[in-house]
């Protein structure tokens, strides 16, 4: 089939999965699996070739995710509740004093958000927000805006998240550049998006406190200690770092470096951080079995929607790169003369405003860009340059077919031109910074 005819199968496969989910009102799962399938038809891919690809494309993307989610949510929810997290935000709010809260509570976000969920993260962490607003009487939108970044900002670009974490798979990326080139558009990108976007924009827009939001109660009793409590949070970063740092200081193949492979793998990484804050703050503190039980239950029962969403995009990338049709735009893309890591960019920022996942707009640039990218021979550290770029593409010009969207309108109480003005160009500077940091640090490799 022609490259036309192809990159119109790209164009009007993600046409129709808009036009299914906002129009239509199909559940996403649902509205993925039929535009997958469609896009196997009119690429001319064999019909008994549509099935298993499908299967392959779920298989190969939760095979290795649902791992990750489900321990990663146990980790998170379990440092929730014995107060870690909030151990990190108070501990930081006391540090910066009220005249810069909102750079503490960009902070507080970019920090407590890497071991949640970003919907997650945003429950546990709004009431913060509101309590800094009554003691300091500050404006919502000036605490706010920081938190938000900085949560948007872990999500984003930050291993263990799920979204990055999924890109560093999926593209063979490696992991230690991952957080170190990560790290940089996530810190960058939470200070300009947060707390100086939100100071210049809290001048023109702001809104009362939601009238229903009453004081937090917080666990003061026995809280667990500032330093602990960051280590806790840090460890399954630190334990993969350890492998990329090690790889370059220890002898290929020696007993060592397998050690610091295994440890350093996410699986490992995140399983150990689960037992040492279940054993070593839980247990301690006097969690019972029961309590832990129950906790970690009630921790991956979210996760299920995001694996499925994140299945289904998987499953939409496999068709896009198995029917040509991934090949043929990307090729398209890249002959428009644009450098491979601003088209990375480009694409995941054109799937993301048109269907408003994330998630799916990493995927499916995946999908377009690694048929192209297998031809240059990339390492793993340019790799994990175009990692982040497609990750700071797929946040930008988030609007009303995003749930972040909404979110964030219903836990501050924004309208929805408010929330254009506050969310949508908040996302769209952390997405463009940290697809510029992308960019320059694969110019360096």
């Amino acid at each position: 089939m022609n490259t036309v005819t192809l990159v119109g199968t790209a164009v009007g496969s993600v046409l129709l999965l808009l036009f299914l989910v906002m129009k239509a009102r199909m559940h996403a799962f649902v509205a993925l699996m039929l535009v997958s399938i469609a896009a196997g038809i009119f690429s001319g891919m064999p019909l008994d070739r549509i099935a298993d690809t499908m299967q392959k494309g779920m298989g190969d993307t939760l095979g290795f995710l649902a791992i990750v989610v489900a321990l990663g949510a146990m980790f998170g929810k379990i440092l929730h509740e014995v107060g870690a997290l909030d151990q990190i935000a108070a501990h930081l709010l006391k540090r910066f004093g009220q005249s810069k809260a909102h750079y503490a509570l960009g902070i507080a976000g970019l920090i407590c958000a890497l071991p949640l969920f970003f919907d997650v993260a945003v429950v546990l962490l709004i009431g913060i927000v509101f309590a800094v607003a009554r003691r300091t009487d500050g404006n919502i939108v000036k605490l706010a805006i920081p938190l938000f970044a900085g949560v948007a900002a872990a999500a984003s670009f930050l291993l263990p998240g799920p979204v990055p974490m999924l890109l560093a798979a999926q593209m063979k990326a490696d992991f230690g550049w991952m957080i170190a080139i990560g790290l940089v558009a996530a810190v960058l990108g939470m200070l300009i998006a947060g707390p100086l976007y939100g100071s210049f924009i809290s001048r023109f827009v702001n809104w009362p406190m939601p009238a229903d939001e009453n004081e937090p109660t917080l666990n003061k009793g026995n809280l667990p200690s500032f330093g602990f409590s960051l280590a806790l949070v840090l460890c399954p970063l630190v334990l993969v770092g350890m492998k990329t740092i090690g790889a370059r200081l220890v002898t290929p193949g020696s007993q060592l470096q397998q050690w610091l492979e295994f440890i350093g793998h996410p699986f490992t990484a995140i399983l150990i951080a689960c037992l040492i804050v279940i054993y070593g703050l839980a247990k301690p503190r006097g969690m019972t079995n029961e309590q832990t039980l129950a906790i970690c239950s009630a921790a991956v029962q979210p996760a299920g929607i995001i694996l499925l969403m994140t299945g289904a995009g998987g499953v939409f990338k496999q068709i896009l790169v198995d029917s040509g049709v991934g090949p043929a735009l990307g090729d398209a893309m890249i002959g428009t003369g644009l450098p491979i890591a601003v088209a990375a960019f480009a694409l995941s920022a054109m799937v993301r405003v048109i269907q408003g996942s994330a998630t799916v707009a990493c995927l499916t640039t995946v999908g377009l860009v690694l048929p192209v990218i297998s031809q240059l021979g990339l390492g793993g550290g340019q790799l994990a340059a175009l990692a982040i770029c497609i990750a700071g593409g797929s946040i930008v010009l988030s609007h009303v077919n995003d749930a972040g969207f909404w979110l964030f309108g219903k836990f501050t109480g924004a309208n929805e031109l408010q929330t254009l003005k506050t969310w949508t160009v908040m996302e769209t500077i952390l997405g463009s910074v940290g697809g510029i940091i992308g960019m320059i640090a694969f110019t360096l490799f």
